[in-house]
């Protein structure tokens, strides 16, 4: 077996690629997984059409082009045993030995059940911009998109700027609590530069706050959306509807290998002390893991993760601006609290569960999530509970999102004699 790497930072997303460029300048070993063919992340997902921000090109140069730096692309994390991760990639398996871990494994889009949101056709905010930029064809399609967060406004200009009609964004916040937020966003100067790009992308569609939508319609798939606004119910045509109500931490690997998380926001994210790190020895965590905070928020954490692993002193300038950028994550909390109108959508015939087709109103009949587990297969299809759980969470069904290994589907070779491989492939990454 080939000597264990420094440091494995799985994902490569704008946190992973920060911890990796921070440890391999001091010299430490490292290995960067993701499960993506390229690096980014989901807020950095390379565009077939437009490739990468300039940011993200340089941040994924500056990482993959290190000395030190192993980039593993296309390569799932599908268990763990003892300072070792078992991987997959396109043709074998392997369990990988390291000294140090680095969680940055970002986070989940939040749906919320609503009658006809599994129509053909409807998607999550943030799947919209994933589907967009690997090539789905917009060109001349309406597009509805609806839910909460600063995610609605990207979603938007990603899919006017592959050509798509975008015929409005509906928000479910309270103007209020949007010009609550507007006004607090001079603390971050660059998020509200980044808010001054979108708006001058974004002129001329509609932008509603208080605004829900309530049902998706079509005969074979979606063909207009239904939506409430002030007690009023509108109804507009549409090929395409995104709804996303923000993001979750993805706690499955944390979770998995026993980090201690917090529990002092609905959904729990992994607990890190000042130096990112886990409640476990030599493993740390940083980014969306820790709680949503922004791709800012997740480079600093990413950084400081990577000096904290490769065991240097962590500037105190560093520190104080991981904590003004992680201060946003409050400030999303505060202002898009989801409502109770949309807690209230999903009728009993509602599909919660995709994966298993399962109803609201059969998981609401058990007494606790497990009951409704065992009786209903709720959360034990292909997704393993990422959907439905977060959503049953927020329906105050008191469900957990943890994924058992293999935590994706595994080849029999994989599980069973994995053997650590004599050579890894090159980085390959750094290409547009």
């Amino acid at each position: 077996m080939s000597d264990p790497f420094d440091i494995a930072i799985v994902g490569a997303g704008p946190a992973g690629l920060a911890a990796a460029a921070a440890a391999a300048r001091h010299g430490r070993r490292v290995v960067l997984i993701d499960s993506q063919p390229k690096p980014g992340g989901q807020v950095w997902r390379h565009d077939v059409r437009h490739g990468y921000p300039a940011m993200a090109d340089r941040s994924i140069r500056e990482a993959l082009s290190s000395r030190g730096v192993t980039w593993l692309a296309e390569t799932q994390v599908i268990a763990t045993e003892a300072s070792h991760l078992l991987l997959q990639d396109p043709r074998r398996g392997y369990l990988l030995p390291y000294r140090s871990l680095i969680i940055a494994t970002g986070a989940r889009e939040l749906l919320m059940p609503f009658p006809g949101w599994t129509l053909p056709g409807v998607v999550g905010a943030g799947g919209l911009q994933a589907l967009v930029k690997q090539g789905w064809a917009l060109r001349g399609r309406r597009v509805l998109i609806a839910g909460s967060g600063p995610l609605l406004l990207a979603a938007a200009a990603t899919a006017r700027k592959h050509g798509a009609i975008v015929t409005g964004i509906h928000e479910q916040a309270s103007t209020g609590e949007l010009h609550r937020f507007a006004r607090s966003l001079w603390r971050w100067p660059a998020k509200l530069a980044q808010a001054a790009a979108l708006q001058v992308s974004l002129r001329g569609i509609d932008y509603r706050h208080g605004s829900v939508v309530t049902e998706a319609v079509g005969e074979h798939a979606v063909s207009a959306a239904l939506i409430e606004r002030a007690g009023h119910v509108q109804r507009v045509d549409c090929d395409v509807l995104a709804v996303g109500f923000g993001l979750v931490p993805d706690l499955t690997l944390a979770r998995q290998i026993g980090c201690a998380t917090r529990a002092d926001t609905l959904h729990p994210q992994v607990d890190v002390d000042t130096h990112q790190r886990t409640s476990l020895d030599d493993t740390f965590a940083a980014g969306e893991s820790c709680g949503i905070g922004g791709r800012d928020c997740a480079r600093l954490e990413g950084r400081i993760a990577g000096l904290a692993a490769a065991g240097v002193a962590i500037p105190d300038a560093l520190l104080r601006r991981r904590d003004h950028a992680r201060a946003f994550a409050t400030l999303l909390r505060e202002h898009f609290a989801l409502s109770p109108r949309v807690r209230e959508l999903a009728r009993d015939d509602t599909l919660i569960c995709r994966c298993e087709d399962v109803s609201f109103g059969a998981v609401r009949a058990h007494g606790d999530p497990r009951s409704a587990k065992l009786a209903t297969r709720c959360g034990m299809g292909a997704c393993q509970g990422r959907v439905c759980g977060a959503a049953m969470t927020e329906l105050g069904l008191g469900a957990r999102t943890d994924a058992r290994p293999p935590f994706f589907p595994a080849r029999l070779s994989t599980l069973g004699e994995p053997d650590f491989p004599s050579s890894l492939p090159a980085s390959r990454g750094i290409q547009a």
